[in-house]
């Protein structure tokens, strides 16, 4: 659970575990992470430690989907490519990295704030996967 004291962001984040594709121009090589959570301005995903991992202040061609809820019970994928600039990078483990990034133009919708019930948000994210 986030501790509500310490949260300095202004809009809560949507935490799921997709894949993302990402590389320095899109004719290059795509490298595939995976989304931990998500803004409408931002977002953070894992990836491998190699050799090419981003590295702060990188621009980088993102794509990725995010839900889009649209009752309780469904949800429809959006599908964004964008172009982010790399925040931070955050050694997970010897192998994975934390990266985060932000957004050149802002997602349409705010991926966190969609239900009123983020539990029930969460519920239904966990049965997708499955």
């Amino acid at each position: 659970m986030v501790d509500v004291n310490n949260e300095r962001r202004i809009e809560r984040r949507l935490r799921y575990y997709w894949p993302i594709w990402f590389a320095e121009d899109f004719s290059d090589t795509l490298s595939q992470g995976h989304m931990v959570d998500i803004s409408s301005s931002g977002a953070a995903f894992s990836c491998r430690s190699w050799e090419n991992c981003p590295h702060p202040g990188q621009r980088l061609t993102t794509r990725f989907s995010v839900p889009r809820f649209e009752s309780e019970e469904a949800f429809n994928l959006a599908s964004f490519t964008r172009s982010a600039r790399v925040c931070r990078v955050d050694n997970v483990s010897d192998h994975v990295r934390k990266v985060a990034i932000q957004f050149a133009q802002p997602l349409p919708f705010r991926p966190g704030e969609q239900s009123e019930n983020i539990s029930q948000t969460e519920e239904i994210l966990r049965n997708a996967i499955v």
